[in-house]
C-alpha cells in the first residue's frame, strides 16, 4: 500500500511511521522538513509547508492512503480535497471538537457532535484551546460536506490526551518527576476531576487496521481507554507502578495561584480543556480493543524509568513552591 503520511514525524506519526514501514508499506512523508527523523532512504520525502505548497507535493501523485496529523484550520483540508489524489484520507481530530459545543455531554459519543459552538472566550486562558476545537470543527465539517457532495473518502479519528513513551507534551511524565523525588503531590481541588485518556500504542494500532477501509468513508471515530478515574486515583496508581507512596495533598487552584504557581505546570491534567470520549462506536464497528490502562501506564513508568530524562519538564521549575504550598 503507498501511504502519504502528512506531518506525523514525532510520538504518534513517528510510531505509526514505522509500523507501516515494518509491515512492508512504501511510505511517503509531507511536512517542513525541521523536525529530524531516522527513517533514512526508507521514506520518500516531500517537503515543503502544507499551507502554499500542498497542492505542488501531491501534484501527479496517487496513494491507497493518507493520513494527516497536521491539519488545524478548515484552508488545511480544502487544499487535500481539492488537490490530493488518494483512495482513502485519514485526518487526525481531537476531543475538543465536542468541548466547543455548547452543552456537549461527557463522554461524548459520535452522535453529540452536532450543535451550536461556544462564542469565544473573554479569559485569554481559554483562547487557545478554544481556537484549537473551533478549528478542528471546521476541518471536520469541511470534509464531512465533501463526503456528501462528492464522496471524498475521508475518515475523521478523534483523540484526547495522549499517553505514551517519550511523549514530546511530557504532562503525565510530570506526575512521575514529582513521585520520584519522594516529596508531596499537589492535587487541585483535590484531584476529583474525571479523566479519559489513550495510550499512544492504542492510536497506532486503530489507525493502521483503518486505512484502506471504504466502510469507515464518511465517518467518525472516538479512540480512547475505557477506564474512566479521577486524577486523584491515577496519580496514586502511578506511584503503585513506580513502588512509591507519596503524600497526595489536596489544594484549592485558587489558593495555588495566590502562591504564584500555574495550577496546570503544577498538574498538567487539570484544566477544563481535557475531553471524555465514549469509545463504544470503535469498539462495536472497529473491534477496538485498548490496552488495559494498568498495562499501558506500566508501560510508560517501566520506560521512564529505565531512560530517565535529563532534565525534567519546564512544569517542574516551580517544584520546592508546591512543596511549600503544602506544608503550609
Amino acid at each position: 500500500m503507498k501511504v502519504l503520511v502528512v506531518g506525523g514525524t514525532r510520538y504518534v506519526g513517528y510510531e505509526l511511521t514505522w509500523r507501516l514501514l515494518l509491515g512492508g508499506h512504501e511510505v511517503t512523508l509531507l511536512n517542513r522538513g525541521r523536525t529530524p527523523d531516522p527513517f533514512g532512504e526508507r521514506v520518500e520525502r516531500l517537503v515543503g509547508d502544507r499551507r502554499t505548497d500542498f497542492a505542488r507535493l501531491v501534484a501527479g501523485r496517487r496513494f491507497d492512503a493518507a493520513l494527516d496529523f497536521a491539519a488545524y484550520e478548515e484552508r488545511d483540508v480544502r487544499a487535500v480535497i481539492e488537490s490530493l489524489d488518494a483512495a482513502h484520507y485519514v485526518f487526525i481530530s481531537t476531543g475538543q471538537t465536542y468541548l466547543v459545543r455548547v452543552g456537549c455531554p461527557a463522554p461524548a459519543r459520535e452522535s453529540d457532535y452536532d450543535g451550536p459552538v461556544m462564542a469565544r472566550p473573554d479569559d485569554p486562558r481559554d483562547l487557545a484551546d478554544w481556537e484549537y476545537g473551533i478549528g478542528k470543527r471546521a476541518c471536520e465539517d469541511a470534509l464531512q460536506a465533501a463526503w456528501e457532495a462528492k464522496r471524498f473518502p475521508a475518515t475523521r479519528v478523534r483523540i484526547p490526551i495522549v499517553n505514551g513513551e517519550r511523549d514530546p507534551t511530557r504532562r503525565l511524565e510530570g506526575y512521575l518527576w514529582r513521585i520520584l523525588d519522594g516529596g508531596p503531590v499537589l492535587l487541585p481541588d483535590g484531584g476529583t476531576a474525571l479523566l479519559r485518556h489513550v495510550y499512544a500504542g492504542d492510536v497506532v494500532r486503530f489507525l493502521e487496521d483503518l486505512l484502506g477501509d471504504g466502510d469507515t468513508h464518511g465517518q467518525a471515530y472516538n479512540v480512547c481507554q475505557d477506564e474512566m478515574l479521577a486524577l486523584r486515583a491515577l496519580v496514586a496508581l502511578l506511584a503503585e507502578l513506580m513502588g512509591a507512596d507519596p503524600r497526595l495533598v489536596g489544594v484549592p487552584s485558587a489558593e495555588i495561584e495566590r502562591a504564584g504557581l500555574d495550577v496546570k505546570a503544577v498538574s498538567p491534567f487539570t484544566t477544563r480543556w481535557t475531553s471524555r470520549l465514549d469509545p463504544t462506536k470503535a469498539r462495536e464497528q472497529r473491534g477496538f480493543r485498548p490496552r488495559p490502562l494498568r498495562d499501558a501506564l506500566d508501560v510508560i513508568v517501566r520506560s521512564f524509568l529505565a531512560h530517565l530524562p535529563e532534565a525534567p519538564p519546564d512544569g517542574y521549575a516551580g517544584r520546592a513552591a508546591e512543596i511549600r504550598l503544602a506544608g503550609s
